[in-house]
C-alpha cells in the first residue's frame, strides 16, 4: 500500500516546478490529486503527465471567484480534502528605488492574499488531522538585492502557519511551510529579463546553495 493511497490532495500551482512535481509524486503514492494553474494549456499538459485520475481546475489563487469553483469541484467529485498544497505563488526583481504599488501589489496578492485564502475556503472540507503545506522561501530570512518585496510576502507565509497551527489545533489539522531552496524551476529562471542576466543569478544561486542548485525534472512554462 501506498502512503496516500485513498487519500484527496489539491495542490496549487501545480502547471509546472515544485507544484508539478509534487502532483506526480502525490498521484504515484495513490492520492486523488487535484490541480490548479492559471493557464489553461500548461494545466491541461501537467494533468495528462500526472495521469493517475488527476483533475485540473484553471483558476488564479488571487481570485477568491476561482477559489470558490475550485473547491466546488472538489466537494463535488471528492467531499473532502486530506492534503491541501498551497504552494502557487511568484516574484519579480525591484530594487527599493524601483518598487511600484503595482510591483507590491502584484507579489502580496499571489503569494499572500492567495494562500491565506486557500487555506481559509479549504476550511469546510478538510478532515481531522488533515495536512497543510505552505511553499516559503529562504528569501524570508535571508536578503537578497532586489527582492525584498518577495522577501516580506514570504516572511508573511512563516507567520501564517506559526499562527494557523494554534487555530486549528481542535483539529489536530497540522500546517507546516516547505522552505525548498533554491530550485531550478521556471519561476526563479523568470525572475531574469535577459541570458546574461539568468547566467550570472543562476551562477550565484549556485554558489549559495546547499549542497548545489537543486532541479525538478518536471519543470516547464511559466510560474502558476
Amino acid at each position: 500500500m501506498s502512503k496516500l493511497d485513498g487519500k484527496v490532495a489539491v495542490i496549487t500551482g501545480a502547471n509546472s516546478g515544485i507544484g508539478l512535481a509534487s502532483a506526480k509524486r502525490f498521484a504515484q503514492e495513490g492520492a486523488h490529486v487535484f490541480m490548479t494553474g492559471r493557464r489553461q494549456r500548461e494545466l491541461d499538459a501537467a494533468v495528462v503527465e500526472v495521469g493517475n485520475g488527476a483533475r485540473g481546475v484553471p483558476g488564479d489563487v488571487a481570485s477568491l471567484a476561482d477559489l470558490d469553483r475550485l473547491y466546488d469541484v472538489v466537494r463535488a467529485e471528492a467531499g473532502r480534502i486530506d492534503v491541501l498544497f498551497a504552494n502557487a505563488g511568484g516574484g519579480e526583481f525591484a530594487s527599493l528605488s524601483e518598487i511600484t504599488e503595482e510591483h507590491y501589489e502584484r507579489t502580496f496578492a499571489a503569494n499572500v492574499k492567495g494562500t491565506l485564502f486557500t487555506v481559509q475556503k479549504a476550511l469546510p472540507l478538510l478532515v481531522d488531522g488533515a495536512s497543510v503545506i505552505l511553499t516559503g522561501s529562504t528569501a524570508a530570512s535571508t536578503g537578497s538585492p532586489a527582492f525584498s518585496v518577495y522577501g516580506a510576502s514570504k516572511a508573511a507565509i512563516r507567520s501564517f502557519a506559526r499562527n494557523w497551527i494554534l487555530d486549528l489545533a481542535p483539529r489536530r489539522i497540522r500546517v507546516n511551510v516547505l522552505v525548498p531552496g533554491p530550485t531550478s524551476t521556471p519561476g526563479l529562471h523568470g525572475l531574469s529579463s535577459t541570458a546574461e542576466a539568468k547566467r550570472a543569478f543562476v551562477a550565484a544561486m549556485s554558489r549559495r546553495s546547499t549542497p548545489h542548485f537543486k532541479s525538478i525534472s518536471a519543470c516547464r512554462s511559466t510560474p502558476a
